[in-house]
């Protein structure tokens, strides 16, 4: 699969969680996703996302970086958003915060099979305490 495809792919991907179609998510995401190393299906992926937005009503996915080598791609992902409670452990209770996500997947069959995601906490933490 070319770098271009797996490019198109992963932005109809954050499309779709942008617009929270989750009628469409298996169509970016392998049934047997796996999450951090953990296998969580396409099920608990779903569930996971929505927890997300049910905490965070304002989230977006914002692209800042791309990079793309089949079947992985590499991504920043940017956040400027209001949590309604805590975040990570950390009280944010509707403060406006910013952090990136460093995020990696591998792709089968053009779809998303495996995710590693790194959150800069720090960030969070660095704002709640200023």
């Amino acid at each position: 699969m070319a770098s271009v495809d797996l490019s198109d792919i992963y932005r109809g991907y954050i499309a779709c969680l942008n617009g929270q179609d989750w009628q469409n998510l298996g169509s970016y995401v392998h049934q047997d996703v796996h999450y951090n190393g953990d296998f969580v299906g396409l099920p608990g992926y779903r569930e996971m996302l929505e927890g997300d937005f049910r905490a965070i009503p304002d989230l977006h996915f914002d692209i800042r970086l791309l990079i793309c080598e089949p079947p992985r791609i590499a991504s920043r992902l940017q956040f400027d958003c209001t949590p309604k409670g805590a975040l990570f452990g950390m009280p944010v209770n509707g403060k406006r915060v910013q952090f990136a996500e460093n995020v990696f997947y591998e792709f089968v069959d053009g779809r998303i099979r495996s995710v590693w995601s790194i959150i800069d906490k720090a960030a969070i933490a660095a704002q709640l305490n200023s």
